[in-house]
């Protein structure tokens, strides 16, 4: 029971920790602007741990590795304690354990940004049938727009109404489910 709310809590501060560092990431790779609310809560709360980082981690081809690997480590952290807690640790060889929680570590990352993506696609979905010129509007279109315009080269309209979310949505689910066996995949190693 106890060991069931410290994982709740654990991965849940984790995977915000992560969304809004991945968040940053996507918003600096498509150069969305950071003067709007969402962008300044971004800023806000991240800069305690990018700032720093960019001392240590340069950028690699125009992309802000300080922000992408700090996810990938907080999610790293977020398998070691769920592993501790399910008292993995201190049974499995040092070395592979090691190598599946960063494994692990990484698919989680990849699922926070997939959630991520469905968020920001059905938030501009919602913004375009109700109100297409809200104040956030435009930064959820301009992070929306790179993962649906190759679907909408894809789908068609159909009476006017763009389907290429609902695609894409589909897409991102079989993207969690393979996801799932994988980390299930890798734990069994663990």
């Amino acid at each position: 029971m106890f060991g069931s709310l410290i994982l709740t809590i654990v991965d849940t501060l984790g995977s915000l920790l992560a969304g809004v560092l991945l968040a940053r990431f996507v918003m600096q790779w498509q150069r969305v602007s950071f003067r709007n609310p969402l962008g300044q809560f971004v800023l806000a709360t991240t800069d305690w741990l990018v700032i720093p980082l960019r001392r240590l981690v340069p950028g690699l081809f125009g992309l802000d590795m300080a922000s992408l690997l700090p996810a990938w480590v907080v999610q790293t952290l977020v398998v070691f304690v769920t592993l501790w807690v399910h008292g993995v640790i201190g049974r499995a060889d040092p070395l592979s354990l090691l190598a599946v929680m960063w494994g692990v570590g990484l698919l989680e990352t990849v699922k926070v940004a997939l959630y991520l993506t469905m968020g920001v696609v059905l938030m501009s979905a919602i913004f375009s049938w109700v109100n297409p010129h809200a104040p956030l509007a435009g930064v959820v279109y301009a992070l929306a727009d790179p993962f649906l315009r190759p679907f909408r080269r894809l789908v068609p309209l159909i009476g006017g109404v763009d389907l290429s979310p609902i695609v894409l949505l589909f897409v991102l689910q079989i993207a969690l489910s393979a996801l799932a066996f994988l980390r299930f995949s890798l734990l069994g190693m663990a």
